[in-house]
């Protein structure tokens, strides 16, 4: 090995979540050097965009995508890929597909596996618990994005002796300028950057403004950025309309200038129901947002109460608005959090420490 390249198949979902964004930074640190040659594999969702793929593309990067109608077409074409590109290691991330990227990747005679799981929570049935199960005895390494993902996964039954957490990290150099956003001249505002899924809690963070409004007399402008289904963002505007709300909440959909976004304004909210290591949190730390989350797994080793930031119990719109409303109302707790968040991030939640980590174990593995 110590005369070629390492050829790595990063296989994630095609609709640009964190785990896709996680792929797709691993995948260009290694291009950018000479121990490893990735190649990014997409599996084509819905909410697959042409210019995102086109912009990587663009960029330099190697990247495949594979139909995603069928798991079967998905399977079929993904062998086939990784006959052609002879990897020595399927990185495979998300659910469901790491299933595939591991069955295909035993079809196709990748020497080695690594199954990298993203949520503390997923749909596992029977039938498919079974094939991760299965999968497990023929993987090199198992990672979970945090400690809390790495637990569920031994609650799932995967062997020990494969499980380990690696965090997700961000590009905190996106976020170089923060300092020079002082806290007293951002907006007092607040924004949320996530997808539209079932996984987030929109609605909440919607009937918590409604209810600062009506109670306490506070009308923040609410900045919602991300795309994603198209029927759970139909379902939050139509609660918005409902609430009377339209003059308050933007619809950004897909910001590529997020971290602008973020430094321009006070407060950064994820409401959710679940997560694994929360990506849009870690980068609102990074750019010294003051922070309001949801307390579930995930989101609970990466933002400390009192001290970094709030948390507050699911699906609980009082609590939440409670929250908003101490930051919006208290400018120095606002500015201890932000800052506190903000040297958090820089400090354990990089792209660099993420990246020696996985190159770390690719090579161990090889």
């Amino acid at each position: 090995m110590s005369s070629q390249r390492i050829r790595v198949i990063h296989f994630v979902t095609g609709g640009f979540s964190g785990a896709t964004q996680v792929a797709i930074d691993l995948a260009r640190a290694q291009a950018q050097g000479t121990e490893f040659e990735p190649l990014l594999v997409l599996r084509r969702k819905r909410s697959t965009d042409p210019e995102r793929v086109q912009r990587l593309r663009d960029s330099g990067l190697a990247l495949e995508i594979v139909p995603g109608w069928s798991h079967l077409a998905t399977l079929w074409a993904l062998a086939r890929l990784c006959r052609r590109f002879q990897p020595h290691v399927m990185v495979a991330h998300g659910f469901p597909e790491h299933l595939l990227g591991r069955w295909a990747s035993l079809w196709a005679g990748v020497p080695r596996r690594v199954h990298v799981e993203h949520n503390s929570r997923e749909r596992y049935t029977r039938w498919r618990l079974w094939q991760a199960r299965k999968l497990a005895a023929r993987t090199d390494a198992i990672v979970g994005v945090s400690e809390g993902v790495a637990g569920a996964l031994l609650r799932l039954g995967m062997p020990p002796e494969l499980v380990q957490a690696i965090p997700n990290g961000v590009d905190v150099d996106k976020f170089a300028s923060a300092d020079e956003h002082p806290m007293a001249a951002r907006a007092p505002d607040v924004v949320m950057s996530a997808r539209f899924a079932r996984q987030k809690d929109h609605p909440t963070l919607i009937r918590a403004l409604a209810l600062l409004r009506d109670e306490h007399e506070l009308t923040p402008t609410l900045h919602l950025a991300g795309s994603g289904r198209e029927h759970h963002q139909q379902e939050a505007q139509r609660l918005v309309e409902r609430l009377g709300l339209g003059g308050q909440v933007k619809f950004l959909g897909y910001e590529p200038q997020v971290a602008r976004l973020l430094m321009r304004n006070r407060v950064f909210v994820l409401s959710t129901r679940w997560e694994g290591m929360p990506l849009a949190l870690v980068e609102a730390m990074a750019a010294g947002c003051a922070c309001v989350a949801t307390l579930v797994p995930g989101v609970e080793g990466v933002l400390e109460h009192e001290k970094t930031g709030l948390l507050v119990p699911p699906e609980d719109p009082a609590l939440l608005a409670a929250a908003l409303r101490r930051l919006l109302t208290d400018p120095l707790l606002c500015a201890r959090l932000g800052h506190a968040a903000r040297q958090q991030a820089l400090q354990a939640h990089g792209l660099p420490l993420m990246r020696q980590r996985y190159d770390a174990l690719l090579r161990r593995l090889i």
